[in-house]
Formats: structure tokens, sequence, C-alpha cells
């Protein structure tokens, strides 16, 4: 009986494998993981193009012939100032191997926030894990709506902020205007509504941008104070890698750059990187950085330093910083 049972068991065992294998259905195939899309409002259709950019995202084939890495949105932003150095701390951040950066201007916070997340992330670097993905759009400092829109993107998105005499920083910037349009009135005559009252005319863009209490609060109500980092743009340009060290530790990277990569360039009068990313050749800023400053009627540098002075007061108490303006 013992012998029939065991011939009956191996007879059906391979016929029935046969037969699971002709005329079993095949296991359903696991559906494909979906697309990693961005967020979106409620009820908003996902485009084409958004599609196809978190596709590429994500398949390996894509990877291999684009070269490896992936388009992030940044972690990290350089919101401002203009004219404070904030070029100048970029192309030195470059020099970082886990820092990947745009080099123009996106301008996505304050001019092209239409165009939506997906065109933004599209004019990223591609990135590797663990690298960061930076921009610097300076502007964004004094736009209203940004503070808002760069918590709503990502409320973890570190801020660093370029700040600088706020009257060499007028000044400067008033420079850079003349170059373009020669025929500008005088900075004197922009600085005042009325000369002779000495009220300063606070609409104008070169004398606002350097209250820089009043914007940071705009700030502070989307992100905490020790989220940004306040770089001094004369230190910038005094001590370079030790502004760099601080700007390495936020950014929780390590300390790679470091007093080697820069020498001082006397004619130009500040410092220029040793080599720059992608280059064995030295490098330092274009033309349009360093040029040199009109000169102002003193009166009117006075009157302005006592115009600053309270918000510069105000701006240290909020920052836990002296920057020695006064």
């Amino acid at each position: 009986m013992l012998f029939l049972w065991l011939y009956m068991f191996y007879s059906c065992a391979g016929s029935c494998a046969g037969l699971a294998a002709r005329g079993s259905p095949a296991p359903p195939r696991a559906a494909p993981p979906l697309s990693p899309l961005l967020p979106r409002e409620a009820g908003e259709e996902s485009s084409l193009e958004e599609q196809r950019a978190a596709s590429d995202a994500g398949s390996p084939i894509s990877s291999f012939f684009n070269g490896s890495g992936t388009k992030r949105l940044p972690q990290a932003i350089i919101i401002g100032v203009k004219k404070g150095g904030t070029r100048a701390l970029l192309e030195f951040l470059r020099v970082h191997p886990d820092v990947r950066a745009v080099g123009a201007e996106p301008h996505f916070f304050d001019r092209n926030y239409e165009r939506g997340l997906a065109w933004y992330r599209d004019l990223m670097p591609k990135t590797l894990e663990g690298q960061i993905t930076m921009e610097k759009t300076p502007s964004y400092f004094v736009t209203k709506e940004a503070p808002a829109r760069i918590s709503s993107m990502s409320k973890d998105t570190k801020l660093i902020v370029v700040v600088r005499d706020p009257v060499t920083r007028a000044i400067s910037d008033y420079t850079q205007t003349l170059s373009k349009k020669p025929d500008i009135p005088t900075f004197e005559s922009l600085t005042f509504k009325n000369r002779t009252t000495g009220l300063i005319d606070t609409s104008w863009s070169a004398i606002q941008i350097g209250i820089y209490a009043k914007h940071l609060e705009n700030w502070l109500l989307y992100f905490p104070i020790r989220q940004i980092l306040f770089v001094s743009g004369e230190r910038l340009i005094s001590d370079p890698a030790g502004e760099l060290g601080r700007v390495q530790d936020f950014l929780g990277l390590k300390r790679i750059i470091t007093d080697k990569h820069f020498y001082f360039n006397k004619t130009k009068g500040f410092p220029c990187l040793k080599k720059a990313e992608g280059s064995s050749k030295p490098h330092c800023l274009g033309k349009t950085k360093g040029r040199t400053h009109p000169d102002i009627d003193q009166e009117v540098v006075q009157r302005l330093r006592n115009f600053y002075r309270p918000f510069n007061m105000k701006f240290y108490q909020m920052t836990g910083q002296d920057f020695g303006w006064d």
C-alpha cells in the first residue's frame, strides 16, 4: 500500500506541475510605482512637462544617458541683498564638491512664480545623494511675497542673506545704474524728497533695500531666525575663508573651502579664487564688480548714516550680530 501511494504521488507531481505551467493563469504584475510629482493645488492636473520631468528623475535609463544625478528643488537659497556680495559668495561656494548651484539668477519667487515648481526645478543642476542644490536671487529679500512662496515650497529651506553697510550699498547700487544710464540724476538729488528739510526718499530702491530690519520682519513671519544665516559683505572681503567657514557649517558641509583657495587682488580690491569651479586657473569676478564709486557729498553721506542708524541697531538686535556699520 505504501509503494502504491508513493507511485501515485510522484506521478502526480510531474503532471500537475506541467498542467499548472500550461493552464494556470500567470500571477498579476505588480503595478509600477507612481512617478513622484511635485505638490499641486487640489484639482490641478499635471502637465506633460511635469510628468516627463518626474519620470526622467526616477528613470535609470535616463540617468545613464543624461548623466548621473537628479534635478531637485533647492535646499538652500541666497535671498539677498543686491550689491552686498551675493555673486562672490555663490562663486566661492561652487568650489565645494557638495554644492551644485544655478549660475544665473532664476527670479522664480519674484518674477516667474506663475511658471510653477516644475519649471523652477528644471533650471536646477543635477545632484547626487548628499549634494546640496542652491540658487541665488538677491531681490527675494525685498519681495513681499517671497517668504510665503519659499515656505510653501519647503519650510526647511535654508536662507542666506549677505548684508553690507547700507550707505555703501546704496552708493554701489547707484554706481551700477549710472554705468548703464549715464544721464540719471545725481545721487544727492535722488536721496532726498526735499533736500532743504533733509527728508530721505525711502521710495527709491537704492535707499529702501538697506532698511534691513523692515524686510527681515517679513521673513520672520515664515521662517525662524535660526534658519537664516547673515553673512557680512565686509568680512567676505577681509576674511573670505572665515565667512565661508560659517556658511559651510550652516549648510552642514565639511569645511573644505579655506584660506588656500583665495588670493587678494589689489587692483580690484577684493579676494579672488586661485581655482574656480571646473577650472585650474585663477578667477576673479567680472569687470562689473569693484567699480569705482563716484564722489558723494559727505553731508549727504552723514545724513544717510543718521537715517539708517536706528534701523541698523534694530537689525543687530534681531540677528544677534553687530556688523559695525556705525
